[in-house]
């Protein structure tokens, strides 16, 4: 078992909507592969403009209509974190840039992955989770469903890479 756990954080602009699913989503898998204590997942945002602020009610409603946990308090990702972090998924590729832009060495720029590149079925030129935050509910949906369908191939890759370390 390694000595720290292997610590993912998701990004998207405000991390009311897109992030905060996606932490909950990856949380429960985490649990259900039985990866507790060795997988730490967390969320924060770009920006600072919702810090404090719990997720956006439609996110809270998608999430605990299917039976996700909804506990959430906003915060703005700083670049010190990097050094604490194994891997920072970015919910688009504006978020990808800008975290790579914060990165203080090419090693933590490395760390920042679209979480759609984990969906085997995500065309390679459309991996953004679209922002849901100035639509409908069937935007949270959507997105919930994005978030699923990456969340095998990142629990996969966040299983290899415990692994790796206790071997």
């Amino acid at each position: 078992m390694p000595a720290t756990p292997y610590r993912v954080c998701f990004v998207c602009t405000g991390n009311i909507c897109r992030s905060p699913m996606a932490e909950s989503v990856v949380r429960a898998r985490v649990a259900e592969a039985g990866l507790d204590g060795l997988v730490e997942v967390d969320s924060a945002g770009t920006g600072g403009w919702h810090e404090g602020d719990g997720a956006d009610p439609r996110t809270v409603s998608v999430l605990a209509g299917n039976g996700y946990g909804t506990e959430h308090t906003a915060r703005q990702f700083q670049s010190s974190w990097f050094a604490r972090l194994d891997l920072v998924i970015a919910l688009d590729g504006g978020h990808l840039r800008a975290l790579r832009h914060l990165a203080p060495t090419p090693a933590d720029a490395a760390k920042v992955r679209l979480l759609r590149s984990y969906d085997p079925d995500a065309a390679a030129d459309d991996l953004d989770v679209p922002d849901p935050y100035y639509g409908g509910l069937d935007g949270f949906e959507e997105c919930l469903t994005m978030v699923e369908a990456a969340s095998d191939g990142l629990l996969d890759a966040v299983r290899d890479a415990v692994e790796g370390r206790a071997a």
